[in-house]
């Protein structure tokens, strides 16, 4: 191996676990074939086990995949100095994303039900990925001062949750449009 080959095989990595979580997500987990991730991320099906011997190690990376997108999404969020507008921020990125819940739900919750049908654990390690989106929800209502940050961080995540179900349920993206305004106000109620 030279150090060339380095980067693409980090390369097809990490296109294999961002594969995984797009096709868990839209087939889930239990209707999704290797073949499937492999086919996705443009790699050869024998090439796959190589970085991953189990189906299992794939929702691994797949919920790795979910936890960097979180930190990546928080880092741009962090760019703007205010806590309110970070959240009204991240409420526009979650309505932005309406037509994908439209037709398969919220990535992560969609995923976090299907787990927890199973016996494994792997529902524990995506709940270590939604924690770490609370509490940064929780901080950022701090931020503004408020002493209920807990509870408020609960809620505007729940309430992305439920809307989520619904939008995915009716097939109706303007339910998100319509929730994602009255949490900007609910938001701007609270900064005041």
């Amino acid at each position: 191996m030279t150090d060339s080959d380095e980067p693409k095989r980090v390369g097809k990595r990490e296109r294999l676990a961002a594969a995984a979580a797009r096709i868990f997500h839209e087939q889930g987990v239990e209707k999704t074939t290797i073949a499937d991730i492999a086919r996705a991320a443009d790699v050869p099906v024998g090439n796959v086990y190589y970085y991953f011997k189990t189906k299992d190690q794939l929702v691994q990376a797949a919920i790795g995949a979910h936890a960097e997108g979180l930190r990546n999404v928080v880092a741009e969020l962090e760019r703007n100095e205010v806590p309110a507008d970070r959240l009204k921020e991240l409420v526009r990125g979650w309505v932005g994303g309406r037509d994908l819940a439209a037709r398969f739900g919220c990535p992560s919750g969609t995923l976090a039900a299907e787990l927890d049908k199973r016996e494994d654990g792997l529902d524990r390690e995506l709940a270590v990925v939604m924690r770490e989106l609370i509490e940064w929800v929780r901080a950022q209502f701090a931020a503004m001062g408020r002493d209920d940050a807990a509870e408020l961080a609960v809620a505007l995540v729940a309430s992305y949750q439920g809307i989520s179900l619904l939008t995915n349920t009716f097939r109706d993206p303007e339910l998100m449009v319509a929730e994602g305004r009255r949490l900007e106000n609910w938001i701007d109620s609270l900064a005041a």
